[in-house]
C-alpha cells in the first residue's frame, strides 16, 4: 500500500538556486536513511553531482530561451512516496520509485530516487528537474497532478502485486471510478454481491437470509432495528440501509416475502474470473492472538472453501502426485527467479547507460570551460565562478576513468542499446508477472498440502496418546 505526495521546490529567501538544490538532495542522499548510498538510483545525472547538473540545466535553459523567471520558480519537484509496513524491501521499493518517476516524467526529466529505511515503513524521495534533459522546457504541476500521481502509484502498486489504499478520503469523483478497472470492489460492492449470491438460494426468512451471509464470513450486528455487516479486514460496519436501492432492510424483506423481485445491481468493479486459493488460517494461532469464537467460526467455514479450492486447482493441473505438485513448484519459482534477473540485469545496464550519456554530454558541455581553468592554473578565483561546470567535467572524467574506458562510445550507440534494453525488459515483464502469478499460486498450493498433511501425522499421534491415558 503506498501513498504519495508532491513538493515543489523554491530558492526561498536567503538562499541561491544552486544552495536550494543541494539542501534538499543532500537530504534525501542521507547515507544513514539510504544504507550509505546503496538505495540511491538516478537517471539522466549522477547522483553525487545531480545538483550541480540541475543548475547548469537551468542556466542553458534561460540562455536558450531567454526565459528568466522570478523568485516564485520551481527548481525541482519533490515527490515522497510511502509503503506499508513489512509489505515491500528496500530494494523493491526503490525500484517502484524508479518506475514511478520514469513514467511520470515520461522519461523527460533527470531525476534521483532515495529510499530511506529509518523509519519504520520504507519511503523514497524522489526529486526530479524541473528543466527537461534538452534544456528546452519546463515542468508544469498541472492540475489534478497530484491525483495523477497516486493513480499511477496505485497501477504500478497493482501490476507489481502490493496492495494500495482502498478507501482515501477525497472529494471529486470516486476512488474506484478514477482508478478504473483495476480497482477492488468496495466494501459496499462486495456485501451486495454476497446478498445477490444469498438471495439467489432462495432463502425463506431474513434469518436464513443472514445465516448466509455469516458462512460467507461476514458477522451480522443488531441494534435495534438497524442491522449492520462487517468483515475481517474492514474498519467500520457497514449498513443495510446505506447499500442503496433495493438493498435496504425494507427492499431484502419486500424479497423475501414474494412482493418483490430482487434485481442484481449493475457491478461497478470487476469480479476474479474464478476464486484463488488462498493460504489456510491458522485458528488456534489467532485464538491465542485474542480472536473470538466468531473469528473461529468464520475461519472454519474459510478453511473448508480453501482445501476445496486448492484440491480443485491439484485436479485441473494433473497434481495429484505430490511429487510432481514439488517439481512444478520448483520449476516455477526458478522461472521466476531466471526472469527476475534478466529484468534486473537489464535495469541495471540502462541505469549505467543513462549515467554515462549523461557524463559524455556534460564532458562535451563543459571541456572548454576546464581547459579554461586549466589555463589559469587552476585559479580559485576561476573555480568560484565556474564551480558548476568544472564540478561537471571532473565527474565526467572520474566515471570513465573508474569504466577504464579509452574510447567513447556514441551517442547514438549507447541509446540504439538503450532502446533494444528496454524492448527486452518489456517482453520479459509481461512473462515475469504471469510467472509469478503461477509461483505464488503453486506455493500456495502447496503450503496448503504441507498444513494438511502435517494435520493428519498429529491426529494419529493424539489420538494414540488419548488412548494411552484411558
Amino acid at each position: 500500500m503506498a501513498t504519495t505526495r508532491i513538493m515543489p521546490l523554491h530558492a526561498g529567501k536567503g538562499r541561491t538556486v544552486g544552495k536550494a538544490i543541494s539542501d534538499i538532495i543532500d537530504y534525501v542522499k542521507n547515507p544513514d536513511k539510504t544504507d550509505h548510498g546503496r538505495l540511491i538510483t538516478s537517471y539522466q545525472c549522477d547522483s553525487r553531482v545531480a545538483d550541480a547538473q540541475f543548475l547548469l540545466d537551468k542556466q542553458t535553459y534561460a540562455a536558450r530561451t531567454g526565459r528568466v523567471r522570478g523568485a516564485d520558480d520551481v527548481i525541482a519537484y519533490h515527490l515522497r512516496q510511502s509503503f506499508v509496513p513489512g509489505e515491500i524491501s528496500p530494494e523493491e521499493a526503490n525500484r517502484l520509485g524508479v518506475e514511478l518517476a520514469r513514467r511520470f516524467t515520461k522519461g523527460k526529466h533527470a531525476f534521483i530516487v532515495c529510499t530511506h529505511i529509518d523509519k519504520a515503513h520504507v519511503h523514497n524521495h524522489i526529486i526530479w528537474n524541473s528543466t527537461t534533459l534538452e534544456c528546452d522546457r519546463k515542468f508544469r504541476n498541472f492540475w489534478g497532478s497530484t491525483r495523477a500521481v497516486h493513480r499511477l502509484s496505485d497501477t504500478i502498486c497493482i501490476e507489481n502485486g502490493y496492495s494500495i489504499v482502498e478507501a482515501p478520503k477525497r472529494r471529486g469523483q470516486s476512488y474506484n471510478k478514477w482508478l478504473g478497472d483495476t480497482a477492488k470492489p468496495s466494501h459496499k460492492e462486495q456485501l451486495r454481491q454476497s446478498i445477490d449470491r444469498a438471495l439467489a438460494q432462495k432463502p425463506a426468512s431474513l434469518e436464513e437470509l443472514l445465516h448466509l451471509l455469516e458462512q460467507e464470513g461476514f458477522t451480522v450486528h443488531r441494534r435495534g432495528k438497524t442491522i449492520s455487516v462487517s468483515a475481517e479486514g474492514w474498519g467500520n460496519n457497514v449498513r443495510f440501509d446505506r447499500l442503496g436501492d433495493g438493498y435496504t432492510l425494507d427492499d431484502l424483506l419486500a424479497v423475501l416475502s414474494g412482493q418483490k423481485v430482487h434485481t442484481p445491481r449493475k457491478l461497478t468493479a470487476v469480479q476474479a474470473a474464478s476464486p484463488k486459493v488462498n493460504l489456510l488460517v491458522d485458528i488456534q494461532d489467532k485464538l491465542k492472538a485474542g480472536k473470538g469464537a466468531g473469528y473461529a467460526r468464520w475461519a472454519k467455514v474459510f478453511n473448508l472453501k480453501q482445501m476445496a479450492q486448492t484440491l480443485n486447482y491439484l485436479s485441473e493441473h494433473g497434481l495429484l502426485d505430490y511429487t510432481d505438485l514439488e517439481t512444478k513448484t520448483a520449476e516455477a519459482t526458478a522461472r521466476y527467479n531466471a526472469l527476475s534477473g534478466k529484468i534486473k540485469a537489464a535495469e541495471k545496464r540502462m541505469a549505467e547507460i543513462a549515467v554515462l550519456r549523461t557524463h559524455i554530454i556534460n564532458y562535451a558541455k563543459t571541456r572548454e570551460t576546464y581547459v579554461a581553468y586549466r589555463k589559469a592554473g587552476y585559479s580559485r578565483k576561476f573555480y568560484a565562478e565556474h564551480e558548476n561546470e568544472i564540478r561537471l567535467h571532473q565527474a565526467a572524467k572520474e566515471a570513465f576513468n573508474e569504466l577504464n574506458m579509452k574510447k567513447l562510445p556514441t551517442i547514438k550507440e549507447l541509446q540504439t542499446e538503450y532502446a533494444q534494453l528496454l524492448a527486452d525488459k518489456k517482453t520479459a515483464y509481461g512473462e515475469y508477472r504471469q510467472a509469478r502469478a503461477a509461483m505464488r499460486e503453486l506455493l500456495t498450493v502447496k503450503n496448503n498440502v504441507d498444513r494438511v498433511l502435517a494435520m493428519e501425522q498429529t491426529e494419529p499421534q493424539q489420538k494414540e496418546k488419548d488412548y494411552g491415558q484411558r
